[in-house]
């Protein structure tokens, strides 16, 4: 695990319709390695998921800098498809990457990357290749079936895949490494006891 003490937040972008369940075993599993989750909205506002859970943003996203952080994850959210208002997140994305600093963007969230033009030179994946062709980027090419694609400094997931985005997260950030993610993953997204022990194994290293 990485235990650098000059270690720099994670933002974890939130709005209204944000997908809950998407980004929690990323962030819950970084909190427990020691970095810092902030809450980043389009105000500081309070916003609401789509699972109801009401979230008072640490930050507004005109008060993050690039160079504050390790990280930022952008859930999908029903607002990514039917208004331009998470448009700004897009972006702050394009900022993010282009300051070197790592972009984690899952279901809906895709699109407004594909919007904004950030997947027309990067592999990438979504919930299904036609849903980024809606857009009208031109990407298509280098548009990945995977569970989840990590090209650069951009990860990309489709809804399905919470698990796999957080493995993507984790090798990127060096969360774990090795025989520990690939245990994690067999353990969160199979099930498979036997993970139990190569992770026990790690924790009492």
């Amino acid at each position: 695990m990485n235990s650098s003490p000059a270690r720099k937040p994670v933002h974890l972008a939130v709005y209204d319709t944000y997908a809950d369940w998407e980004t929690g075993h990323a962030t819950a599993h970084l909190a427990r390695a020691g970095h810092e989750i902030r809450t980043v909205g389009p105000s500081t506002d309070p916003v609401r998921s789509i699972g109801g859970l009401r979230v008072q943003p640490d930050l507004a996203l005109d008060d993050v800098r690039p160079q504050d952080s390790s990280l930022l994850i952008l859930p999908g959210a029903d607002r990514w498809d039917t208004t331009d208002d998470l448009a700004p997140f897009a972006r702050a994305a394009r900022s993010f990457l282009d300051a070197g600093v790592p972009v984690a963007a899952i279901c809906g969230a895709t699109a407004g990357l594909a919007r904004e033009g950030l997947l027309d030179d990067r592999d990438h994946t979504s919930a299904v290749s036609f849903y980024l062709a809606a857009t009208g980027y031109a990407g298509g090419g280098r548009y990945v079936d995977a569970d989840a694609v990590t090209d650069g400094n951009l990860i990309t997931a489709g809804p399905t895949e919470p698990v796999a985005f957080a493995r993507e997260i984790f090798r990127l950030l060096g969360v774990y490494e090795g025989e520990v993610l690939d245990a994690w993953y067999r353990l969160f997204h199979d099930s498979d006891p036997e993970a139990y022990a190569v992770l026990e194994k790690a924790a009492a290293q």
